[in-house]
């Protein structure tokens, strides 16, 4: 007999309660020999409301802690945002009206 495979959707727990990734950006960064990512991730909840969320990585998971970027990550966190427009959106920087 088959049986249907449902994608589950990652979720994120938020002070307002479990979100799930819409869209994720992801900008790899260095610091002499460390190597670790920040994320920039658009999250939504069951009822609809949207949330983004800034967190820095490790090993592929995500860690508390301030963000910081470079002006340089900044550039290319607004190259990044072509490719993620509902991100894009949430920052209204998308360039539509």
């Amino acid at each position: 007999m088959a049986t249907a495979t449902t994608r589950r959707k990652k979720t994120t727990a938020t002070p307002w309660g479990l979100a799930h990734t819409v869209e994720q950006l992801t900008l790899p960064q260095r610091a002499g020999e460390k190597r670790f990512a920040s994320v920039v991730q658009l999250l939504e909840s069951d009822k609809g409301e949207r949330f983004v969320r800034f967190a820095y990585t490790t090993g592929g998971v995500a860690r508390r802690g301030p963000v910081t970027l470079r002006l340089r990550d900044l550039e290319r966190l607004r190259a990044g945002l072509a490719e993620h427009p509902e991100l894009a959106e949430a920052f209204n920087l998308g360039g539509g009206a």
